[in-house]
């Protein structure tokens, strides 16, 4: 009997798993503005759906006590809110991820911030998400930071939302306060791709409407929050598109393996389906799927795999694998919607990194075609964003890159900008689509190159980049370097800052969008000037290192020098040879570098000129000795 009971409980427990394995998964996120209690209704489901211990309980008992915001009662908030920051400001900074099952559906959320500080991570956590749970405070109604989750939500491709009118206890159950804010919020959700919007009225802290039906609101007739989770459906959309796998890895462990590792984006892969490497346009056929646990016949959407090709082809780390019937855009231009996350502006014209699937590569944007306000969809004009606007832009980069549309492949449609100084993440975008002229335009093949030119003038071309503040002396010692080198016999052209504002860059202020599309146009004209064979002479401010780096980044490693004629700006204010830092100090002049805008020092600069020390005769003579030992110039 004993062993007949114990093979029961086994068969049982099996059930039971293999029951838990057919429950279908949910993600969805909590958001809105701060503090209108998405933490605690994240501690409620975990509460209700009795998924915590009672060593948890205990611990969350004394942490009520320590840090909880409810009285006597516990804060289950701090559930969710682990970092000490966050439980002594009682807000959430970071994205937390919890896992809660019911028995009709298992679910994990993401419990994001409030706070406009950490959009960033609010839209991190939206990324992966299928449903948008918004909380309102029915006390406050709905805020600008709802409104703009909402509208990052819908950006981001989520098509369900829900939006949980909290705290409803507080306005005394009021039927007349819930229906307000749900036609406030309808009417401007009407702007946004939701397939679905529930609005339920509820309590995080004392469960009313989460996960059983509220006896104080009786005129609410709609489901709890947990019965709309779990009957919602979600159409699974990267199965029902083409295959799509970016290339993580080139996995060599011999010479007789030579495999693609990736975890599958959309789609689906048998052995013999012919795939194409999507940016060089070569295909082959599967020979293997590959799996720590064996080969596979086919593989899907989720799984991590190595595919091995029965053909040779070039396949590289960050590459896109594709169904050869249906493949992707390749472009080096598209438009994108762009969610900016950095206290410092974006200027059209910087140089960023930019991080699609695996793959990693220069690129800027080239135009802000407009930013959105997200309370009333308004486009406007703007040359720049700030943190958390929203703009939509057009992006070049260094190469083509593979990709879909973001509104029909999220993974393969979604990038990140990286700032190429602090290696931070700075923005979010989404494809829209590639830019036609990305692909009518192509490079002209010419016989005479910059190696036959530098030849016939018997020199090797370069930039010298005389950067510094206004009254520095740039000027004076890139004309005394370039009458020294007219001497010696070699071609030489100089571009001078205000000189060549009178022309090329005259539609440009000073600004900082400006000024970073300044040096943007310069630096393409130096790299013009050293392609003809010359060694030419960039006399200008150039504050931001960024455009320095960019500027480099265009010509060969040996091509470029950066001059850093070092003046103190007490020293340049004395001098003033155009009277400018008197106006500027007197608010006549706007954006002057080293009064009211910034300039940032070159950190490792070629030359380094200090002009308090020496002559501009002496420093010119200094130029001239780097570039003979260097071997620029024939000693």
């Amino acid at each position: 009997m004993a062993e007949l009971a114990i093979a029961e409980k086994a068969e049982a427990f099996v059930d039971y798993l293999a029951a838990q394995e057919r429950k279908g998964l949910l993600r969805f996120l909590t958001c809105g503005s701060v503090d209108d209690g998405k933490s605690t209704l994240i501690g409620r489901l975990l509460y209700d759906t009795k998924l915590i211990f009672e060593d948890q309980l205990a611990a969350l008992e004394r942490d009520s006590r320590r840090h909880g915001t409810t009285g006597e009662d516990i804060d289950l908030a701090l559930l969710v809110d682990g970092l000490e920051a966050e439980r002594e400001q009682g807000i959430t900074i970071d994205v937390a991820y919890r896992f809660f099952t019911t028995d009709k559906r298992k679910f994990i959320v993401a419990d994001t911030p409030g706070h406009e500080q950490y959009t960033r991570n609010m839209a991190t956590g939206a990324s992966t998400a299928d449903v948008a749970v918004l909380l309102v405070d029915a006390r406050h109604g709905v805020a600008v930071q709802t409104r703009r989750h909402a509208f990052i939500a819908s950006l981001l491709g989520i098509r369900h939302a829900v939006l949980a009118v909290n705290k409803i206890d507080l306005v005394d159950f009021d039927q007349g306060r819930f229906e307000e804010i749900r036609a406030e919020f309808e009417s401007f959700a009407k702007g946004l791709k939701f397939d679905t919007l529930v609005s339920i009225p509820l309590s995080a802290r004392y469960g009313h409407n989460v996960l059983g039906r509220s006896d104080q609101m009786p005129w609410y007739g709609g489901p709890t929050l947990v019965e709309h989770l779990e009957t919602v459906q979600i159409e699974d959309r990267v199965s029902a598109q083409p295959f799509r796998m970016p290339v993580q890895w080139v996995n060599r462990p011999n010479l007789n393996f030579r495999g693609f590792s990736g975890t599958i984006a959309s789609g689906a892969v048998r052995v013999g389906d012919s795939v194409a490497s999507a940016v060089s346009g070569r295909t082959s056929t599967v020979a293997r799927i590959v799996t720590m646990d064996g080969d596979l016949p086919e593989a899907g959407a989720g799984d991590a795999v190595t595919l091995t090709l029965a053909d040779e082809i070039d396949v590289s780390r960050g590459d896109l694998l594709a169904a050869a019937e249906a493949r992707p855009d390749v472009a080096d231009q598209f438009s994108a919607h762009l969610v900016w996350m950095s206290d410092a502006p974006l200027f059209p014209g910087r140089p960023y990194l930019l991080k699609i699937g695996a793959k990693s590569i220069t690129a800027s944007v080239t135009e802000i075609k407009h930013k959105i306000d997200v309370n009333s969809f308004e486009h406007l004009a703007a040359k720049e964003l700030h943190l958390n606007e929203i703009g939509v832009v057009n992006v070049s980069l260094a190469a083509p890159v593979a990709f879909d549309p973001y509104e029909l492949n999220r993974d393969t449609g979604a990038f990140i900008i990286i700032d190429r100084q602090t290696n931070a993440t700075v923005g979010a975008g989404m494809i829209d689509f590639a830019l036609r002229r990305a692909t009518n335009i192509h490079w002209q093949a010419l016989d005479v190159d910059k190696a036959s030119r530098a030849a016939l003038k018997g020199q090797k071309p370069a930039i010298l980049w005389f950067t510094g503040l206004s009254g520095a002396g740039k000027s004076t010692v890139a004309n005394l370097v370039e009458k020294r080198l007219h001497a010696m016999g070699r071609h030489t052209y100089v571009l001078d800052g205000d000189n060549v504002r009178h022309g090329l860059n005259r539609d440009l202020g000073f600004t900082d969008a400006d000024r970073v599309e300044n040096i943007r146009r310069v630096a393409e004209a130096a790299k013009l000037f050293v392609d003809a064979g010359l060694i030419v002479l960039v006399s200008f401010i150039s504050p931001f290192r960024a455009e320095r780096r960019m500027a480099r980044d265009l010509v060969e490693a040996d091509e470029f020098l950066e001059v850093f004629v070092d003046t103190p700006i007490d020293v340049c204010r004395t001098r003033d040879p155009k009277g400018l830092y008197a106006k500027a100090d007197a608010g006549q002049i706007k954006n002057f570098t080293g009064v009211d805008s910034a300039y940032e020092t070159p950190e490792h600069p070629e030359i380094h000129l200090d002009t308090v020390a020496a002559t501009p005769e002496q420093m010119a003579d200094e130029v001239i000795g780097e570039l003979k030992a260097r071997g620029l110039i024939e000693v």
